[in-house]
């Protein structure tokens, strides 16, 4: 190739947006993957659940479960195990988008097992997101779930990486790391004793990334707190935490509009936003390419933790 060629494709690239730049064929892996273990999912257990929180994570595998099944034909419902501290905006997408997909829609609160007594706060402002696994193993046996797909993925922090695709639950609900079971050429072991159940991770092999390039090139609708917008914030510990009724302002503390978007949706109490103009899809795909931060290392405040305390916090049942 002469010279001049050279310099007129670099001159070409330079003009093309990076999200064109950047080729998305391994998605079609990705998502054929994920609808086989969906599938799988279907033909190996008789009571499984899809947990739908409405996040990002949840929507990309509801994606693919419309492919793999149809829409209005999804053969498992969907779970919610709500804090009651939720995003407003994101409850009402996530009633909306089951009833458009003709989905069942199953919602248990952990407001309902402090009501029981099974959870206790320390004091009134403790962050209810930890206590969300006593709820979720309330509700595996009382619907009696054999299976439990969640929408995790290995880049999100070390504890998750450790697990199988198929990761086998004790009949207390408990994982155990040294006991898993090896998962060889796509080959699951799916059996199950009496009382347990499998926690189940399609999108596994997915990055943050290759979340948001699915979810530009499918146009998948959101919670619009994904995408930038004003909102009042205080600075505290590195994070950008937002002002709200559960989060107040604390003493010496200056209140700042500032544009934000969300890269998680969880707990108000625990979820943090971070400074962004982007607007679209295709933007936080440009945005990320530049993301040093771990997803949950930007934006939770109840992830300053070590390692070994998420899987604690695993083994006891949770997500």
């Amino acid at each position: 190739m002469n010279a001049p060629t050279q310099v007129a494709l670099i001159e070409s690239a330079l003009r093309t947006p990076i999200t064109q730049q950047l080729s998305n064929s391994h998605l079609d892996a990705l998502e054929e993957e994920t609808i086989f273990i969906l599938r799988e999912v279907a033909a190996s257990f008789e009571r499984p659940a899809l947990l739908f929180s409405g996040g990002k994570d949840s929507l990309v595998m509801l994606k693919c479960a419309e492919k793999a099944f149809g829409a209005g034909r999804i053969p498992y419902p969907l779970l919610m195990i709500d804090t009651g501290h939720n995003f407003p905006e994101v409850t009402e997408f996530r009633d909306r988008r089951a009833k458009e997909l003709g989905a069942q829609l199953i919602v248990r609160s952990v407001e309902d097992s402090m009501a029981r007594g099974t959870v206790r706060l320390a004091h009134p402002g403790e962050s209810r997101n930890v206590h969300q696994s006593v709820t979720l193993l309330e509700a595996i046996e009382e619907f009696r779930f054999d299976a439990l797909i969640g929408g995790a993925r290995r880049d999100e922090e070390k504890a998750r990486a450790k697990e199988r695709i198929f990761s086998h639950r004790d009949s207390f609900g408990q994982w155990q790391p040294k006991a898993q079971r090896p998962e060889l050429w796509t080959l699951f072991n799916t059996r199950l004793n009496q009382g347990e159940h499998f926690r189940v991770f399609p999108i596994s092999n997915w990055t943050e990334l290759d979340v948001w390039q699915y979810i530009d090139r499918e146009g998948i609708e959101l919670p619009s707190l994904y995408y930038a917008h004003q909102r009042p914030i205080v600075e505290r510990k590195g994070l950008l935490v937002p002002v709200t009724a559960l989060t107040p302002a604390k003493e010496g503390e200056q209140v700042e509009q500032r544009e934000v978007r969300f890269r998680t949706v969880g707990d108000i109490t625990c979820t943090c936003p971070v400074a962004s103009s982007a607007a679209s899809a295709a933007d936080i795909v440009a945005e990320t390419l530049s993301v040093t931060v771990s997803e949950r290392g930007a934006t939770r405040m109840d992830d300053k933790t070590s390692e070994a305390s998420m899987e604690k916090r695993k083994r006891d049942g949770y997500f």
